[in-house]
């Protein structure tokens, strides 16, 4: 047997695993939830132990359990039998496939991350009893962090945060309604589920009985060689900071990524650390190559956090200088950037990667023109293996829509080119109801850039050409149809 097809069967079997993984805790779920969690809401979002009552307070300390994917069953195991015999009112999401949901910070808000149980506590004394037990309960147990709660103590679990139990909310004048809480004056304000702070007429109780214990200060780079100064991104995995680099004669600006251990952990195990760490290999193999990708200034971690520093490169992602524009790009200003974005794939593929993630806002335009490639966090090795899917679905070919026990191969990146160029022709997204007519959308680009992008998007991989093809036939239809 030679190394490529005893690869392949290995590949197939960690396929396998990673399945089996996930519908047996799928059906553990469903089991434990039965018996500890019988109420669902209406829209399928949450599973709750009892019906609230006429004696459950409408605000007060509200204690979150945090898990990841892999460590719900195992928490709500623990803790459920505590809850249900003191009869308190907890809730969890609807399903394994919902927690990933609030986990990322993508569906739910930023805020929401790592919120598995929820607990709602009728009065302090019985907040602090139960923190103290669900602390015990879960001790060394991987979760990831809470955003805007505070952490009962260094590693646990278990956060809180004083807040609405009930549908307390406020009115906008735009029609929208926020959560509320409700002043010793019984006036409503705005529960702020995206700060730290606690109302000015509240007293922490977890704080007066010592059970909130605060992490000793360490120091790292992040407090002494870099001053992160604002947020680009802010997800479950890890956040994206704009930073002035203090470490030379004189400050530079500079793009700090963090990658978040326990955060957004995938069915196989990989969180935001492993990812960041993974796309600072990428990035080193990309600029050994020669592939024109940001500069690594340095790495380290922090808080049990991964972190790469890399070069802030000068210019703005292509999609939101499209989003600037009054008009769409003209044609043959489409074709150059389609021209540039396949030549970088080809180089990309060369030195022996898949990208896995060609889309306008990970393309920065700089002020020379020219485009820069950046987030390399999915890329696998040409003819690699991922249990998981990571495209953005609206430029991800047809086969990386869901997971098989298949390699990855370069044709996926050429599919992302075609959504790509489709999308800088047209300012649409590539749909199975549009059927690529961009002659409908677009009527002046000429037919043989219509049936180039069409052979980009074909449904069989094979029938794509590869990167370093597709440049060449988009060079010819700048030079004879532009």
């Amino acid at each position: 047997m030679n190394i490529s097809t005893r690869t392949q069967l290995e590949n197939s079997r960690s396929y396998v695993q990673i399945k089996d993984i996930e519908k047996s805790l799928n059906q553990e779920w469903q089991e434990l939830t039965s018996v500890y969690l019988p109420m669902v809401s209406e829209d399928l979002k949450w599973r709750c132990s009892r019906r609230p009552a006429s004696a459950d307070p409408e605000q007060g300390w509200k204690i979150h359990v945090s898990a990841t994917l892999l460590t719900a069953n195992t928490v709500l195991e623990k803790v459920a039998p505590l809850l249900k015999n003191r009869a308190v009112l907890f809730k969890t999401p609807y399903s394994l496939e919902e927690l990933d949901k609030i986990n990322s910070g993508v569906h739910y808000g930023y805020s929401q991350v790592g919120k598995f149980i929820t607990v709602y506590p009728r009065s302090d004394e019985e907040a602090l009893f139960l923190a103290s037990e669900l602390h015990n309960l879960t001790s060394g147990i991987a979760a990831p962090t809470i955003p805007f709660d505070t952490q009962l103590q260094p590693e646990s679990c278990v956060y809180y945060r004083y807040g609405a139990f009930g549908d307390l909310e406020i009115k906008n004048p735009d029609g929208s309604v926020t959560s509320a809480i409700r002043t010793p004056e019984g006036n409503l304000i705005a529960d702020l589920r995206d700060s730290c702070t606690t109302p000015d007429w509240v007293s922490d109780p977890f704080i007066e009985a010592g059970l909130h214990k605060k992490a000793k200060k360490s120091t790292s780079p992040l407090n002494t060689t870099f001053r992160a100064f604002r947020a680009l991104a802010q997800r479950g995995k890890g956040g994206v900071y704009q930073a002035i680099d203090l470490r030379g004669k004189s400050p530079r600006l500079c793009v700090i990524k963090e990658g978040r251990r326990n955060g957004e952990t995938c069915w196989d195990g990989r969180d935001g650390y492993w990812r960041v760490a993974h796309e600072e290999q990428v990035l080193r193999s990309l600029h050994a190559s020669g592939v024109t990708v940001p500069s690594l200034y340095t790495s380290f971690e922090a808080n049990g956090n991964y972190y790469v520093v890399m070069e802030s490169v000068d210019g703005e992602n292509l999609e939101l200088l499209l989003k600037k524009r009054a008009r769409r790009l003209s044609i043959i200003q489409v074709m150059k950037y389609a021209v540039e974005i396949a030549e970088i794939l080809s180089q990309i593929h060369a030195a022996g990667w898949i990208w896995r993630d060609c889309k306008p806002s990970n393309f920065i335009r700089t002020r020379s023109g020219s485009l820069v490639p950046c987030d390399f966090e999915g890329a696998v090795t040409t003819g690699g293996f991922d249990t998981m899917t990571w495209d953005t679905p609206i430029f991800s070919s047809p086969e990386s829509q869901y997971i098989n026990s298949e390699t990855i191969e370069t044709s996926a990146d050429i599919y992302s080119l075609g959504a790509v160029v489709y999308f800088l022709l047209t300012g649409r997204y590539v749909s199975a109801s549009s059927e690529v007519s961009i002659k409908n959308l677009r009527p002046k680009v000429p037919q043989y850039i219509c049936n180039l992008v069409l052979e980009f998007l074909s449904s069989n991989p094979k029938q794509r050409p590869s990167a370093e093809i597709a440049a060449k036939k988009l060079k010819e239809a700048i030079i004879f149809y532009c």
